[in-house]
């Protein structure tokens, strides 16, 4: 089955598109990366995805259902959006900043989540985040407050949790914690879809890759079978050659 379907998915500044005309389908409870060199439009498309940038035209589809058209409460129920540089000048906790991901699941009024409380605890812990759950955000680092953020997408019990460039601001350590979550919220049902400049690491763990140029699909489709040696050094320049990690036994793209 396909849990989101992007349809003709265009955004433009002025008469200029940033995004055009992409298209691609997401497998229910995968992990798609969407790669391509700087300023291909990933960022901008996972944005469109998620109805925060606004699209000139496309739909996204999920079960036939168009979620660009929902309202937003009711979008932010079913999709959640962690992006890279998220930043916020108020002085919330990161408990505070968790809770608002319950947002959606309140009334119109507010309250009447009871069960908020253990739903952000438990998110907290999932991304790594509870030592920060007192501390104010302004004050956390970029990986710290990144932790954050991504406790709050988890606080939205999403069924699509988008993410960009998820291990921008993490050290080794954190990244690999990282790729281990997504992981298990992929085995459990989540559909993922991460904007990624890594292409070891989409090589590695995606099941689907949608490869960007000029804000246009180059290609998409499995993971090994899409990023040839050839489309990699059309794209991107460079010399690839897939292999296997010793450690893992997991499939490996050396870059070179």
């Amino acid at each position: 089955m396909t849990a989101v379907e992007v349809r003709e998915l265009t955004v433009r500044v002025g008469d200029r598109p940033l995004v055009d005309g992409v298209g691609f389908d997401a497998p229910e409870g995968g992990f798609t990366a969407i790669v391509g060199p700087n300023g291909a439009g990933k960022s901008t498309l996972l944005r469109a995805v998620a109805g925060v940038e606004h699209a000139a035209s496309g739909m996204v589809l999920l079960g036939g259902e168009d979620l660009l058209a929902l309202p937003r409460r009711q979008r932010a129920r079913i999709l959640a959006l962690v992006e890279q540089d998220a930043t916020t000048e108020l002085p919330l906790t990161g408990r505070d900043v968790v809770r608002l991901g319950r947002s959606p699941h309140e009334s119109l009024l507010g309250g009447g989540d009871r069960d908020a409380a253990d739903v952000v605890a438990a998110a907290l812990e999932r991304a790594g985040a509870t030592e920060f759950a007192t501390r104010d955000v302004t004050t956390l680092s970029g990986g710290e407050r990144q932790r954050v953020l991504l406790a709050r997408a988890l606080a939205q019990q999403p069924r699509i949790l988008l993410l960009d460039e998820p291990t921008n601001h993490l050290d080794l350590a954190a990244q690999l914690d990282m790729v281990r979550l997504v992981g298990e919220l992929v085995a459990e049902g989540v559909t993922v879809i991460a904007a990624l400049h890594d292409l070891s690491l989409a090589a590695a763990h995606a099941d689907a890759v949608v490869v960007l140029a000029g804000g246009r699909v180059a290609a998409h489709g499995a993971t090994e079978a899409t990023l040839t040696p050839d489309l990699i050094h059309e794209v991107f320049g460079v010399r690839a050659e897939w292999t296997r990690n010793p450690i893992t036994g997991r499939p490996l793209l050396a870059v070179g």
